[in-house]
């Protein structure tokens, strides 16, 4: 971390104006945000987190008030955010517990299973607190989260009951062509950043994107870009918290469930220990909600666009991390099944 003990200090002292700043330790995780924790002499301790981007931080606020607000899904309390030379920062308490990333493997499979199983039952949690009117990136708007691109907004259908403001039979459709609209573009915008081993695949994912039929659109809810086990916490076998909600989306449930079962249930273990992990994250989510259906379109497009990070790097799955050609070959490998 290349901030200066000052930016961090001046952050300290606005979230604690009459402590003493005893220590900054840079954390070197993640790809677009500098953390550090700042430990006091007569306070506890908290995490600074600065990003380029300033709304970053007051939506990653906003969102971790809410969701602590709506459901029992263990986050970091937010204590502070705001701007500082042009960065966004964002200061939560720091929660006691294990890296879950580098734990998940060690566990033994009725505790990887647990953790799964919790998983699925926080997305669903999720997606019954939070439905949007339209899908794509969030922001904060009169102090609540709503779609960043009003042109996206009033394009949610409700299976069942109509779409929401009561459109009619043509809206819908329109609505569903929305949808398509929306989800083609989120995956072709992962096609494109992926290096040339994937070319062989690269017209016949385009063709499964732009395939997609969907006549009424899903109602959109709340799709955390980042849910996994590489986010969180473990303490006393189960998760301490959940890390890390930059960049939250609207999209439908399926999506992001394609998404988060995939960084669940295949992420970490071999191919012959994921279906466990798979019933496990389902049955998770079932126990709060039903489990939406998940297309090839979802689970082609939940992984390209996890394939590549945010500075144009392929992925490594496992812990340790693969290496790149091993990582090359594993989202080759689950493109090829999914085609």
């Amino acid at each position: 971390m290349t901030e200066a003990p000052s930016k961090l200090g001046r952050i300290a002292r606005r979230v604690r104006p009459d402590a003493v700043v005893e220590r900054i330790e840079p954390i070197d995780v993640g790809t677009r945000r500098r953390t550090a924790v700042v430990g006091f002499a007569d306070a506890e301790p908290m995490v600074v987190q600065l990003a380029d981007n300033p709304d970053a931080a007051r939506v990653e606020t906003r969102l971790l008030d809410a969701i602590a607000e709506r459901t029992s899904i263990p986050v970091p309390t937010p204590l502070g955010s705001g701007t500082v030379d042009c960065d966004g920062w964002l200061a939560t308490a720091l929660v006691a517990g294990d890296d879950l990333h580098q734990s998940f493997t060690d566990l033994d499979p009725a505790g990887r299973r647990r953790i799964a199983r919790s998983f699925g039952r926080y997305l669903a949690a999720l997606h019954g607190a939070f439905r949007f009117e339209g899908y794509g990136p969030l922001t904060v708007a009169d102090g609540e989260l709503s779609i960043a691109d009003a042109s996206a907004a009033g394009v949610a259908g409700d299976s069942g009951t109509g779409a929401v403001g009561g459109r009619g039979e043509d809206e819908r459709r329109g609505a569903g062509r929305e949808w398509r609209t929306w989800l083609a573009r989120f995956g072709r915008s992962g096609l494109a950043r992926l290096p040339p081993e994937f070319d062989a695949l690269r017209a016949d994912v385009a063709a499964v994107l732009d395939g997609f039929e969907a006549d009424r659109a899903p109602v959109p809810r709340l799709f955390p870009w980042d849910l996994r086990p590489g986010n969180a916490l473990i303490a006393d076998g189960r998760v301490a918290a959940v890390l890390d909600w930059e960049a939250p989306l609207s999209a439908a449930p399926a999506l992001s469930v394609a998404k988060t079962e995939y960084l669940v249930a295949d992420w970490y273990v071999p191919d012959a220990a994921t279906e466990p992990l798979r019933e496990a994250f389902r049955a998770g989510y079932e126990s709060v909600r039903e489990y939406p259906r998940v297309r090839p379109v979802h689970r082609v497009a939940a992984v390209v666009s996890t394939a590549v990070d945010s500075r144009g790097a392929v992925t490594n799955p496992g812990y340790p991390p693969v290496p790149r050609a091993d990582a090359v070959r594993f989202h080759l490998r689950t493109l090829r099944t999914l085609l």
